[in-house]
């Protein structure tokens, strides 16, 4: 079977849980005995190395369709424009610079994108069709997420292919626009919806949400856990002399960031763990930089900053170095999330997790074994979880042996890609189940 998985880029620049699953998708695909290919889209996957999961050029080039939004001087740009800014180095630049990720502002340009060849954007999905039509010829596309829905539509009709579409963390990038458009942009992502044959929620808490918003019925929904190989990670003992607290995400605040750093101060502060250190990685973008100074003032101002390190240069190949050097793995984000993929990677490594009791969280804690949560969400309820795990031997050694064991056997990316591959034959079969009804009705019409 062959599968395009059309996923937005992002350039790498910060540790970026979903993007990554969606690379492992790919390679999964293909160590099954499949022919997959990752298209990018908006940005590249990576700006630091000539990324091997790329296989074509990125289409919908992020300033492109940004300068055709919102300039109508640029609609008819002449080709030798468009290749210019959609060049490698151009996207690369674009990619590193603040606001590049950012959801405020682009309310009509996700508007745009979903409604597809109605949109600002209907010369760029044409290009992407002829590109599949023509050169890759697959038997499926999947889509990363909801807010590529746009595109089914044609992808259906001209390329004569199923569409499939994952769901993760879609809300979190709607509810970051201005609350005056959500009931648009919901109204008209459930109405795309349509024009999907499977979805596949990474986890039961996000299927019943998104159902719930997109009005999506039981049976076209699939709840599949994300997987990783467990090969690829170094299986560590817990850091426990001294103990040091790690967090692995983008480091700002809409992942916890402040509530972390809070945290820590207030664990450090009591009798008896004055010798606790902190490790975060993850990477940042240029609109974080105001609010991680911030957090340092806090920890300096306190005198903690020396045991406080910050990796500034995230590189996923160098995070076997990151967890080998910590205890235990949390991010606090405050609303919680679709899933997590820093919990497997953590748990691989034999990092028990400490995460809210909020979202999908509690889900994969307690399915995995290799995690405990907390609530509320707070700074001194994670501190008091912490240092319960931190002085408790024998729960952090089995937490780690626990959470290893069910990447292994539960989380193992090679057993739940077979678990999307039936979703893609099924939708395959139904597909031509269709298009032989529909032939056998306009025989009949003929003979009339």
């Amino acid at each position: 079977m062959k599968i395009v998985n059309i996923v937005p880029g992002f350039g790498g620049t910060f540790y970026c849980g979903n993007c990554l699953r969606d690379s492992v998708y790919t390679r999964s695909l293909r160590d099954s005995g499949h022919e997959a290919i990752t298209l990018p889209i908006y940005l590249p996957l990576s700006v630091f190395e000539s990324d091997k999961q790329i296989d074509s050029p990125v289409f919908y080039g992020a300033v492109n369709i940004y300068l055709k939004q919102n300039f109508k001087l640029f609609r008819h740009m002449p080709a030798w424009m468009e290749r210019f800014f959609n060049s490698s180095g151009i996207l690369k630049y674009a990619a590193k610079k603040a606001g590049s990720t950012r959801a405020t502002g682009l309310e009509d340009m996700t508007i745009s994108m979903l409604l597809g060849k109605d949109g600002q954007q209907k010369e760029e999905l044409q290009q992407l069709i002829d590109f599949l039509k023509n050169h890759e010829q697959p038997d499926v596309v999947h889509l990363s997420n909801a807010l590529l829905i746009g595109m089914a539509e044609e992808i259906r009709e001209q390329v004569g292919v199923p569409v499939v579409c994952s769901l993760q963390d879609e809300d979190v990038w709607i509810d970051g626009m201005h609350e005056n458009r959500r009931k648009e942009l919901w109204d008209l992502m459930s109405e795309k919806a349509k024009d999907v044959d499977a979805f596949i929620a990474v986890s039961g808490y996000f299927a019943d949400v998104m159902k719930a918003k997109m009005n999506i019925p039981d049976e076209k929904i699939n709840v599949i856990h994300i997987g990783v190989d467990p090969s690829i990670y170094q299986v560590n003992i817990p850091a426990i002399n001294p103990p040091v607290v790690g967090y692995l995400s983008r480091l700002n605040k809409e992942n916890g960031f402040e509530i972390f750093v809070d945290a820590f101060i207030v664990l450090k502060k009591q009798k008896g763990f004055e010798h606790i250190k902190a490790k975060a990685s993850g990477g940042k973008t240029g609109d974080d930089l105001r609010f991680i100074k911030k957090q340092m003032k806090k920890l300096e101002h306190m005198g903690f900053e020396k045991d406080f390190e910050i990796d500034d240069h995230f590189v996923q190949e160098e995070l076997h170095e990151f967890f080998r050097s910590v205890s235990i793995l949390s991010v606090p984000v405050p609303n919680g999330e679709a899933f997590g993929l820093y919990q497997l990677e953590s748990m691989a490594s034999g990092i028990p997790t400490v995460q809210p009791a909020i979202a999908a969280f509690p889900e994969i804690a307690k399915t995995s074994g290799g995690g405990v949560v907390y609530e509320p969400n707070n700074p001194l309820a994670l501190a008091e979880k912490w240092k319960e795990v931190i002085s408790d031997p024998e729960l952090l050694n089995n937490l780690s042996k626990n959470g290893r064991a069910a990447v292994e056997k539960k989380f193992n990316h090679i057993l739940l890609i077979e678990k999307v591959v039936q979703v893609y034959q099924t939708v395959v079969t139904n597909k031509v189940i269709t298009m032989s009804d529909e032939n056998q009705a306009s025989s009949q019409i003929a003979n009339l």
